[in-house]
C-alpha cells in the first residue's frame, strides 16, 4: 500500500559499444559494482545498489540534452564527439542533440564511447573510464554513509511526521 513512498533505486545507464575497450572496461566495473563487494578490494562490502541499464545504441536527443545539463556549463555538444577522422569538427560539427544522434546512429565511431550516466544524482562520464569510477565512489559514499542524506522526496509530510 505504502510502496509509493519508498525511496527509488538509483538508475545508472551506460550507452555502450561493444567494439569499444573502455566502453567494455566501463561495464564491466558497473556489472561487478552491483554483483559482487564494492570497492572489489574489500571482500567484506557489500554490492552498491543501483539500477543499471545497458543500451547499445547512441542517446536520444532528449536524452542527449538532458544529458548535457549535467555536463560543465561551458561544454558544448562537441564533447560527445570523438577524435575518430570520420567524426566532424570545426564548421561542421553538429549544433543539434538530433544532429549529434544522428550521425552516431550512422556512423557509432564518431561518437566517445561509453557515455555512463547517473540520473538520480545529474552526475555523467562521457568516453572516461575514470569518470565511471567517480560515479561509483560516489554511490559508495551515499551507501556507507559518507555524504549528507539527501531528503527523501516521497516522504508524506503533514501532522504525523
Amino acid at each position: 500500500m505504502f510502496s509509493a513512498f519508498r525511496k527509488a533505486a538509483t538508475e545508472v545507464t551506460i550507452f555502450h559499444q561493444p567494439f569499444s575497450p573502455s566502453s567494455q572496461k566501463a561495464l564491466n566495473m558497473l556489472r561487478s559494482a552491483v554483483s559482487g563487494p564494492y570497492p572489489p578490494n574489500k571482500s567484506t562490502s557489500p554490492p552498491l545498489d543501483f539500477k543499471l541499464e545497458v543500451v547499445e545504441a547512441p542517446p536520444t536527443p532528449d536524452q542527449l540534452k538532458t544529458i548535457m545539463s549535467y555536463v560543465s556549463p561551458n561544454s558544448t555538444l562537441s564533447v560527445f564527439l570523438s577524435a575518430h577522422p570520420s567524426a566532424p569538427s570545426g564548421s561542421e560539427a553538429p549544433q543539434s542533440a538530433s544532429a549529434i544522434h544522428n550521425i552516431a546512429a550512422n556512423n557509432p565511431n564518431v561518437m566517445k564511447w561509453p557515455i555512463v550516466v547517473d540520473w538520480t544524482k545529474g552526475q555523467v562520464s562521457i568516453g572516461d573510464v575514470e569518470g565511471v569510477q567517480s560515479i561509483l565512489e560516489t554511490l559508495r559514499k551515499q551507501r556507507d554513509g559518507e555524504l549528507p542524506q539527501e531528503e527523501e522526496v516521497h516522504r508524506p509530510k503533514g501532522w504525523f511526521s
